[in-house]
């Protein structure tokens, strides 16, 4: 689980906060996709604290939650069976002709 901050000081005291709770926590800049200065990339904390206590904190200092979604799993279904009818269907009826 990562969060993601924008003031480098804001990073650390979640990381500094994260550690004296007893979770590990490790800060690195992170590039976003059509960045091109070095100096605007986001600070990213990654760390093994549950989701809700870095949540807090994400709000607390105004950065964002990025959870890492699991991958979905493929369900397989049997294939079903049609209940086809046994004979042809007549369109007229019997009672009419």
């Amino acid at each position: 689980m990562r969060g993601i901050f924008f003031e480098e000081d804001d990073a650390r005291a979640v990381a500094a906060r994260l550690r004296r709770d007893g979770f590990d926590a490790d800060v690195t800049r992170e590039r976003l996709a059509g960045e091109d200065d070095d100096e605007d990339h986001p600070w990213c904390v990654t760390s093994d604290a549950p989701m809700i206590a870095l949540e807090l904190l994400v709000d607390e200092y105004d950065g964002w939650l990025d959870a890492e979604e699991p991958e979905p799993t493929q369900v397989v279904l049997p294939p079903r069976t049609a209940d086809l009818p046994q004979a042809p269907i007549r369109i007229k009826r019997p009672d009419l002709q």
